[in-house]
């Protein structure tokens, strides 16, 4: 059998992993686990993955790469299914696997790629354990951008993605230093025929003045921002080592609607950190209504080896399960309510392979039998059944 890829964690590893499948075409009965450790149930998850998989390819030689396989390098390595692990740092390496050849950007097929720009960060959050496995921030120039963008919109991707670690770091390592505005603005100016640029995960207060701009005004990035947010409460946020405050997110958000009136808000969300109190609690349940946040990820909080926030002083675990569930309702409420403010207003849908596709501001949307994928349709909703537009 040839090589299977399995992919846990974030975009930025989902992209790595298409690479991967590339870069190992040909090899025979060959398992990669691309694994996550962002958080404990995030390592739990890549332990089982390892599992299934050794049960299903008993015979195969099985690789672990991924965040896990740093952070958790000792207790992955003990487990009897792994063969061998593959440092996170050089997996795009063919050498780091024996196989012949230089690096070859992968073009997939899709719809919307995914494109790193950058991965690793030189923040020190007291939470984050990423640092540990993936290092240092580290970007790729602006030609190799544009060229692995280019590479993509020829076989028919008509949205590209940029992801990272860090996105908004982008540039710092580069000659000259430049932001990630410059990017954005070199990747429209050389690829005219780019129907849509949308931005993974962002750190508001490294947002450039230019970057603003675009988010701001071009049509052609998506009206959709998803903030690093983690908190609402600006001792939790000072507690995480978090370079903002909740105003500063709010003063964001409040500039760019005054321009982009249709901007649609995700955000990231801990639960649950080191000492909050029942009053942090509701600063950052109330935080996802004063931001209006519709694109929400919440996490429960668990503790990352070697970070500080795993030596300060614990919420309980059913605490913090509750505060989550209570996180994930104010969400649901926000998204509910801007799903029905939408309804009945034409949308520019991009069609996926599976019958839905998403709208410019993020929202997922049920199309017509027979769509063709890869095409953008125009979609006056009238319903929303199960959380999709219809």
């Amino acid at each position: 059998m040839s090589v299977e890829v399995l992919t846990l964690g974030c975009r930025l590893n989902l992209s790595e992993s298409e690479e991967l499948r590339a870069m190992l075409a040909g090899e025979q009965d060959l398992v990669v686990i691309n694994s996550c450790a962002v958080t404990s149930e995030a390592v739990r998850q890549t332990r089982q993955a390892i599992r299934r998989a050794r049960a299903a390819r008993p015979d195969a030689r099985l690789l672990v790469t991924g965040c896990a396989a740093e952070v958790e390098r000792a207790a992955i390595a003990a487990m009897p299914e792994v063969d061998g692990l593959i440092a996170n740092a050089g997996k795009l390496d063919p050498r780091a696997w024996n196989v012949p050849g230089e690096r070859q950007p992968f073009v997939s097929a899709h719809t919307r790629a995914f494109i790193q720009v950058q991965t690793g960060c030189d923040h020190a959050c007291t939470f984050c354990v990423i640092p540990q496995g993936r290092g240092g921030s580290r970007s790729r120039s602006v030609a190799e951008v544009v060229e692995d963008a280019r590479r993509h919109i020829a076989r028919g991707a008509r949205e590209v993605v940029l992801t990272g670690v860090d996105v908004t770091s982008w540039g710092h390592d580069l000659p000259g230093a430049p932001r990630l505005g410059n990017l954005v603005s070199a990747l429209l100016t050389a690829l005219p025929s780019l129907a849509r640029l949308r931005l993974s995960s962002l750190d508001g207060v490294e947002i450039d003045p230019e970057l603003f701009d675009l988010l701001a005004s071009e049509a052609r990035v998506m009206p959709h921002l998803h903030l690093s947010l983690q908190s609402g409460d600006d001792m939790v946020l000072k507690r995480m080592k978090r370079r903002h405050s909740r105003r500063d997110a709010e003063h964001l958000i409040e500039r760019l609607r005054a321009r982009r009136s249709d901007l649609a808000v995700g955000a990231d969300i801990i639960a649950g950190f080191p000492t909050e109190d029942a009053a942090m609690h509701a600063n950052n349940v109330s935080a996802i209504a004063a931001l209006g946040v519709v694109h929400g990820h919440v996490f429960p909080y668990s503790p990352r080896p070697g970070t500080p926030a795993a030596r300060m002083p614990q919420v309980e675990r059913t605490v913090i399960k509750g505060r989550a569930a209570q996180l994930r309702a104010e969400v649901a409420a926000q998204r509910g309510a801007w799903l029905e403010s939408l309804l009945n207003s034409p949308l520019s849908v991009l069609a996926e392979r599976d019958g839905t596709g998403h709208a410019r501001n993020f929202a997922r949307v049920r199309l017509a039998p027979g769509t063709t994928p890869g095409t953008l349709v125009t979609v006056t909703p009238t319903s929303i059944i199960e959380g999709l537009l219809a």
